[in-house]
């Protein structure tokens, strides 16, 4: 009788604990909601259009989340939408009311080669309408030039620098730190380029892996470099890019001047001097605030000008990491995204389908999945094409298989077919501090995968095994989708990762093209009128809590990362949220799926991500209880 009432004594504390969160939710939302000042923002309907892009571009921003909002433990860093970029500055060209686009670039921490060519096309189009596009930074940094370099100005800051790196640097290893704590990890991989696991197992690179990553690199650089001379060719880009040192040695060390001197920036000014220059052209802030301008708000013009979403041609979207169960937009969710494309088949007159991929991989089974319900969608009768963006591989090309065609970009990274299982097992660190482990076994694989005493040779066959037959069943849907034998494909699988323009000559993907080309060629297929070829995206609808925070996030006009301005912050500002990533590959290392199709390359190439402040205190809590 005892434990009966000890244990509703603990039921009712669960209930009673349970119900004061719910309440200090709703009294945190309220007061906020109540107390809350906007930043004052002269709101316009006549004067530039304002791309004030402090955070990143992504292809499916995540969505906001109350517990966030109150606790500060979610997403730090600001998410634009790139179609609804693109959007926005397609409606200004023919727009009277907008009379300059503006984008002002300090805190733009970057977007993707595709992405930003894609908004790069957009401001070439304004200004081939003869629309002004100005662009101002204190700093510009690859992926903000590259924007840049498509305006009809550009300005820097006197005390600014144009800092153009090019891709590449280090990547972390961790096999020094997991002997050191006797963590064992049990690798099973199949692909010599199939890198993924290397910090677990490694030191260093692999010749391999570093051959394969210095071919990825200088082509996607190539094709940087490519579009910024088209964009501005009378840039003296080469000598800039190549010898630095002896650019800025030229100038006695002015390096604003370097820039100028290479035809990079159009003129020297602080952003007060900018602002009256568009005060000139857009007329000046209804606060009489100096260097202000007339500016037009982009979250309430992109919504204002957002197409309706109402087609027969419906575009679902392969976003973030591959995991399995379910998840928000931005992580592509395996149950979550099959169930949209079956939701949408079921109760929409869609007519084909197009697969927008933005995702380095992760879970084959979540990936499988996923490709499951797409090919629903074709034996429907539904032609199926695949747009990939910034990455799509491994996983993000498992998915794209079922396509009657793929259109990809030059700079879009693909490939790395290739499967991998990592499982840790702690036997060395439970010795350290004298703990072991015994027992009895009736098979070899009795208790296996033993994480506290070790795994069998008889397990490691087996899961070695399994992850080559996951391999060979991965080649040979590539194989059939490409209409090629399995053993010309594995020639180009292994793991390796291809730029575009390399992945279009071997076959892995079909033409060059954006969004806009996939949904138009998926309307020729499904023989719809080309006048009347709309989209239907299909995407989770935020629920009325998430829509409330999220207005008073964007409402708040404040950012939530603190993003240096000076060029040399900015790069330790670059550095920190890389080695971050730490975060997410040791706790990888014992979290999620075990047998992954990942890309560990791609990480590089994408706009860094903040971890929130939830998965920083687990990291630490982690670390803290392994020593």
């Amino acid at each position: 009788m005892a434990f009966l009432k000890s244990a509703w004594r603990i039921l009712v504390g669960v209930k009673d604990a349970l119900v004061l969160l719910f309440m200090l939710l709703f009294f945190g939302l309220l007061y906020a909601a109540l107390s809350f000042t906007p930043k004052p923002v002269a709101t316009v309907s006549k004067g530039a259009l304002l791309l004030d892009l402090k955070g990143v571009i992504v292809e499916q921003p995540q969505e906001a989340d109350s517990l966030s909002f109150l606790t500060s433990a979610g997403p730090e860093m600001k998410e634009f939408r790139l179609r609804d970029i693109v959007a926005a500055l397609e409606a200004a060209k023919t727009d009277g009311k907008v009379k300059a686009v503006v984008l002002n670039l300090d805190g733009f921490m970057g977007g993707g080669q595709v992405a930003l060519s894609r908004v790069g096309a957009a401001m070439d189009a304004l200004r081939a309408a003869k629309k002004p596009v100005l662009v101002y930074a204190t700093t510009y940094t690859g992926d903000s030039y590259q924007l840049a370099a498509h305006a009809g100005e550009v300005w820097l800051n006197p005390y600014g620098q144009v800092f153009l790196p090019g891709p590449g640097g280090s990547q972390l290893y961790y096999k020094g730190l997991i002997d050191k704590l006797g963590v064992n990890a049990h690798v099973y991989r199949v692909g010599t380029y199939k890198s993924f696991v290397e910090p677990y197992t490694r030191t260093d690179q692999s010749p391999e892996a570093k051959k394969a990553d210095q071919a990825l690199a200088d082509a996607l650089w190539q094709d940087w470099q490519d579009e910024v001379v088209k964009a501005r060719p009378a840039a003296k880009l080469a000598p800039y890019v190549n010898d630095p040192v002896k650019v800025v040695q030229a100038v006695d060390g002015d390096v604003p001047k370097a820039a100028m001197d290479a035809g990079l920036v159009d003129t020297l000014g602080d952003e007060a001097a900018f602002g009256a220059r568009v005060a000139q052209i857009a007329g000046e802030a209804p606060d009489g605030r100096p260097g202000g301008f007339a500016a037009i708000d982009l979250a309430a013009y992109a919504k204002s000008h957002r197409p309706a979403n109402n087609g027969q041609i419906g575009v679902v979207t392969i976003a973030g990491e591959i995991i399995d169960g379910e998840a928000g937009p931005g992580t592509a969710a395996g149950d979550t995204i099959s169930g949209l494309i079956f939701d949408a088949l079921a109760e929409k007159d869609l007519k084909a389908l197009v697969v927008r991929v933005d995702s380095p991989g992760g879970s084959v089974l979540a990936s499988e999945k996923i490709r499951s319900a797409i090919l629903e969608a074709k034996k429907r009768g539904l032609p199926v094409v695949v747009s990939m963006a910034n990455v799509a591989a491994s996983g993000g090309y498992w998915v794209s298989t079922p396509a009657d065609r793929i259109f990809a970009e030059p700079g879009t990274i693909t490939g790395s077919i290739g499967v991998f299982g990592v499982l840790p097992s702690f036997e060395g660190a439970l010795a350290k501090i004298g703990v072991t482990s015994d027992g009895v076994r009736t098979t070899p694989l009795s208790g296996q995968p033993d994480m506290f005493g070790g795994f069998s040779p008889e397990f490691d066959t087996i899961a070695q095994a399994g992850v080559a037959q996951i391999y060979t069943r991965f080649v040979g849907l590539v194989a059939e989708s490409r209409k090629r034998t399995p053993e010309e494909i594995d020639a180009i699988a292994q793991g390796r990762v291809w730029d575009g323009g390399t992945a279009r000559q071997n076959g892995l993907v079909d033409q060059f093209g954006g969004l806009e080309d996939a949904i138009a060629d998926a309307a020729k297929r499904a023989k719809i009128d080309p006048a009347k070829a709309r989209p239907y995206y299909i995407e989770k609808e935020p629920d009325m809590l998430a829509q409330f925070v999220q207005n008073l996030l964007d409402d708040s006009g404040q950012e939530q990362v603190k993003i240096p301005a000076d060029w040399l912050g900015r790069q330790a500002f670059l550095q920190r949220m890389w080695a971050m990533q730490a975060v997410r590959d040791v706790r990888g290392l014992i979290e999620g799926s075990a047998v992954r199709a990942a890309c560990l390359e791609c990480a590089a190439y994408g706009p860094p991500k903040v971890p929130s402040r939830a998965e920083q205190r687990s990291f630490m809590a982690m670390l803290l209880s392994w020593l």
